[in-house]
């Protein structure tokens, strides 16, 4: 045993049905990154991966302890020259695209992410970036490196530790099950108690590797137990299917694996407690097709065939471009990209990660000058990790901004207090007994009002507070991705539903009729639900009348821009570099908003209720009003369309 310097590692015989396995994986993440609404289950694609990757890396460790040929340097050098060539060109790139055209704070936060890539800790990092409105995934370039973050620190740990066990003569498979199981547990556990960590830390995910990890000791050691389960099988067939042989076993395993991974495909959404439970379909279906070995029908045919294979081996890059490429689509155009930019997208990246493979991938992995090859391409990660800190530690080399464009765009407004998340705005995981943690100091001298709707009613919250409170009790009952409709019609929402919508709806307004409010306030984000909603919006006013509720404001929509606010003064800056940031703008305006007043507003005519436009406060012929003063805190709005205080103040003053 030589853990440093030893004759060359062996690797296993090369199967083109694991790299058709792998295209599986990858296409299945690239198709949910960019149509999600197509392939809701194809981020399982990265746990196909890990079980790849934990058969084929343990295979590599255990043949080689078995042989006394390992080595950690040849070992490491091998992964540092698969990995780390295709990396640092993304990062490169990302570094580059950053400086030309995200804000202060966007660079910021990329060279956070550049050094967290670099170092191989993206998981840990978005663990404590992941939230309701917190920035958009796909405003972050490299977010999907927190999968090479997990398999990296599986590389770290997992040969080190068979190494010392196998010096101290346990038994790898105990060994390797025992540490599978309690990863398992924990992932479990913490699927119902913490799911943003359990989905990225690496000991509730390491179950996933070390199933791959499991299957390589028995296909290494104990292919004669295989061999006599195959023939026992075989045996058992031939009593009422004569012509059944060695691979009847070897055809069903692999389609029961195709059959497990498309449910994994069809039937877990990101609404499901994942990994959980649910990530055994995609694992024990990966574990099936492997074991079932390359004759396999399916394996021979399908997985091998040349297309599949090709995509296979261009996996790796074609991981690490389709995301940002996807996530550059977006910050350009300042909204999410239309199907045609994404297919369009799609093909570049797969362009991109063939000449990263041809060009760089290949040759630096097969050519000469190993060690030198190895040394330089860690020196350029620690570079480029530096690069990142440094665009860290200087704000995003705010030199590049004018210093109004930084005062506006740095700041950080903090919804989750302003709309008082968990308590009176509920997100889409909550129920309506969360309801009771919203404090309202009942006046009893005062009227009551009851505030209803989704995001676009919990932004008015602080307005109706500073103009309206000395006059009511005003009460928030707000829910996420929720309009204020009774029995809405969920086949006709947008990807952000709320399921538990119609069932906290009629909770709600349950809550009006025992309690009869003076007033009710409703108000949502009108233009994501469809025109079917909006005539059981009618029926809804319709019902508040009938239970005795006579005063109801109808809110319509706000105005909206193509993208975060701060972007567009961003983008509205780079083209008129030489004039001054406008305080009312049309550029970068959302001109579909206002054919919605003249329908709410008849609407509200028809019912004899009042109907407030907050296009008609903000908005004027020079266009929508941005901001009130210089200040980020200044800002009407913080994202597209959300009211930050200040502009929920300012609109709500003009109410009365």
């Amino acid at each position: 045993m030589c853990p440093a310097k030893c004759s060359h590692i062996t690797h296993p015989k090369y199967r083109a049905d694991i790299d058709g396995l792998r295209a599986i994986a990858v296409l299945s993440v690239v198709c949910f990154h960019a149509f999600p609404s197509w392939l809701q289950g194809g981020f399982i694609g990265v746990d196909i991966f890990f079980v790849i990757s934990g058969f084929l890396i343990s295979t590599i460790i255990f043949d080689n302890l078995e042989k006394e040929s390992f080595s950690f340097i040849e070992f490491y050098s091998r992964r540092i020259k698969r990995i780390f060539p295709a990396l640092l060109l993304v990062l490169a790139t990302c570094i580059a695209f950053g400086w030309f055209e995200l804000l202060s704070n966007e660079y910021k936060q990329l060279g956070k992410h550049i050094v967290a890539g670099a170092g191989f800790v993206s998981n840990f990092l978005l663990q404590n970036e992941s939230g309701y409105f917190d920035n958009i995934p796909r405003t972050k370039p490299l977010l999907h490196l927190w999968t090479l973050g997990i398999e990296e620190q599986f590389y770290i740990m997992w040969p080190l530790l068979l190494w010392i066990a196998w010096k101290k003569k346990f038994n790898l498979l105990k060994l390797t099950l025992a540490i599978a199981v309690i990863s398992f547990a924990l992932n479990i556990r913490g699927s119902q108690s913490d799911a943003i960590a359990t989905f990225y830390s690496p000991q509730t995910r390491f179950w996933e590797l070390l199933i791959g990890s499991i299957l390589a000791y028995v296909k290494l050691y104990e292919p004669k137990l295989l061999a006599t389960k195959k023939r026992e099988f075989n045996r058992y067939m031939n009593t009422f299917y004569t012509q059944s042989n060695d691979n009847t076993l070897n055809n069903i395993q692999a389609l029961l694996g195709a059959v497990l991974i498309g449910a994994g495909l069809l039937l877990i959404t990101k609404e499901r407690e994942f990994p959980g439970t649910w990530a055994l379909l995609p694992t024990l279906g990966t574990t099936l097709i492997i074991s079932a070995d390359s004759n396999a029908w399916l394996n021979r045919v399908i997985l091998s065939n040349r297309i599949l294979v090709w995509f296979g081996l261009i996996s790796f890059p074609l991981y690490l471009w389709h995301w940002p490429l996807l996530s550059f689509a977006s910050i350009v155009g300042y909204k999410l990209p239309a199907n045609n930019v994404c297919i369009v997208t799609i093909f570049g990246s797969i362009l991109l990660a063939w000449l990263t493979y041809k060009f760089i991938e290949n040759p630096i992995r097969l050519g000469e000058s190993s060690k030198v090859k190895t040394i330089t391409l860690a020196i350029l990660m620690v570079i480029i990790g530096n690069v990142g800190y440094l665009i860290y530690k200087h704000d995003g080399f705010e030199f590049r901004i004018p210093k109004i464009l930084n005062q506006l765009t740095s700041y950080k407004y903090n919804f989750a207090s302003e709309y008082r998340l968990h308590t009176c705005f509920l997100d889409q995981s909550e129920d309506f007994n969360i309801f009771k943690n919203c404090v309202t100091n009942i006046d009893n001298n005062k009227k009551t009002l009851i505030l209803w709707g989704d995001s676009h009613a919990a932004h008015l919250y602080r307005g109706f507070e500073a103009s309206f409170g000395n006059e009511f009790n005003i009460i928030q009952r707000t829910v996420s991705a929720c309009a204020p409709i009774l029995d809405m019609d969920s086949n006709q929402q947008n990807q952000l539903y709320n399921y538990k919508c119609p069932k906290i709806n009629n909770e709600i307004i349950q809550y009006i009729e025992t309690n009869k409010p003076d007033k009710v306030v409703i108000a949502a984000n009108w233009d994501v639900y469809s025109d079917e909603n909006w005539s059981k919006l009618e029926n809804t006013i319709i019902k508040l009348k009938k239970i005795g509720i006579i005063n109801i404001d109808l809110i319509g929509p706000v105005p909206k821009w193509q993208g975060r606010l701060p972007q567009q003064l961003y983008k509205f800056y780079k083209k008129h570099p030489f004039q001054d940031l406008p305080k009312k703008m049309q550029f970068g305006l959302n001109k579909n908003i206002s054919f919605l007043d003249p329908i709410f507003k008849e609407l509200a005519v028809r019912q004899g209720i009042n109907y407030i436009s907050p296009v008609k406060f903000l908005c004027s012929e020079d266009g929508c009003l941005t901001r009130l003063g210089d200040t980020g805190d200044s800002l009407i709005t913080w994202d597209y369309g959300h009211l930050t205080t200040a502009g929920s103040i300012y609109l709500v003053e003009h109410f009365k």
